[in-house]
């Protein structure tokens, strides 16, 4: 999928090299909103850093290890959602995604996530998707919540966040649970 519409102004459009400027203006913009829960920010100087992801998730894509999308809104750059990788041999997917401040409360991410689940279940043929979010991360949470996904449980001190620790709760939706939502 190279354009996927979500709902009237919102878009998903494949990640692709002349996007660099915008992740990158977008992530500068928003540091102290997603470094709370991120661990990428810091390490994003310029715009060059933005365009290696890009061209870290295209490579992954032509080893068909999944896909990573900017999220549009109104025409203007809003985010990005991705898969981490794809588990061929056991078929199964882990989400990850972002959005600027200025884009949260609209509904976004919701519709960005389930459009990568429905790919992952009807296009790539996997059993499961997974999603990781930090137990304070609320607004993330809802997310999955949201779509029906299942809290599997909590993976404590699971990750190393500028100076402390993070617990992530494990949601999951299985493929026979999916009803498209």
């Amino acid at each position: 999928m190279l354009k996927v519409e979500l709902f009237a102004g919102a878009e998903l459009r494949l990640l692709e090299e002349h996007h660099a400027e915008e992740v990158y203006r977008l992530i500068d913009s928003n540091r102290e909103h997603l470094r709370e829960w991120l661990p990428f920010v810091d390490m994003n100087k310029s715009p060059a850093d933005s365009l290696a992801f890009i061209k870290m998730a295209r490579e992954q894509l032509a080893k068909n290890g999944g896909t990573h999308y900017g999220i549009f809104y109104k025409g203007q750059f809003a985010g990005v959602i991705g898969n981490h990788m794809i588990n061929w041999s056991n078929r199964w997917t882990s989400l990850g995604y972002w959005l600027g401040k200025e884009f949260t409360g609209l509904g976004l991410m919701t519709a960005a996530t389930q459009a990568l689940v429905e790919q992952a279940f009807s296009e790539y043929k996997l059993n499961r998707v997974e999603i990781r979010v930090a137990t304070g991360n609320l607004r993330s949470q809802g997310v999955p919540e949201r779509l029906g996904f299942v809290k599997e449980g909590v993976l404590r001190q699971h990750e190393w966040m500028y100076d402390r620790w993070l617990d992530h709760i494990v949601y999951s939706m299985l493929a026979s649970e999916w009803d498209g939502r």
